[in-house]
């Protein structure tokens, strides 16, 4: 497995609102189904674990967009620790290839592209993964 497919983003944002579509030339945000290798739903069982992140279906390479405004974070790994703050929500979105790590950005803005599934994992239906850093679902808000 690359790790980079994995570890890309986290956001720090306040929360006031469903989120914008994720992928450039969609209309809405659609969970992955089931496939060989899992289901995109949030408590989805796989192997064992327990999915604790929402898949949303994008095409490989396809531009990734911010589906709301906040500041860009750094990048992450799968266990990172996080500070949480009263009024501020974290987001982590996996398998992106960001254009930038940190700073502002705007709902709608080009956060990067989608990196190619396909290239390693034959068959998956290709997707963003949202984790909420809490761990608590974020289906509602998308």
């Amino acid at each position: 497995l690359m790790h980079t497919q994995l570890l890309l983003l986290h956001i720090l944002i306040l929360l006031s609102a469903a989120w914008d579509v994720l992928c450039a030339g969609t209309h809405h945000n659609r969970v992955r189904a089931c496939d060989r290798f899992g289901c995109g739903g949030f408590n989805a069982r796989s192997e064992g674990a327990i999915h604790k992140a929402v898949d949303v279906v994008c095409d490989d390479y396809g531009i990734i967009t911010a589906p709301f405004s906040g500041n860009l974070g750094g990048p992450v790994g799968r266990k990172a620790g996080h500070i949480f703050h009263y009024d501020v929500h974290c987001v982590k979105i996996f398998n992106v290839r960001p254009y930038r790590y940190t700073g502002p950005i705007g709902q709608g803005q080009a956060l990067g592209y989608l990196l190619p599934l396909q290239e390693t994992f034959s068959g998956i239906t290709s997707h963003v993964e949202l984790q909420m850093c809490d761990q608590s679902d974020p289906t509602p808000f998308i």
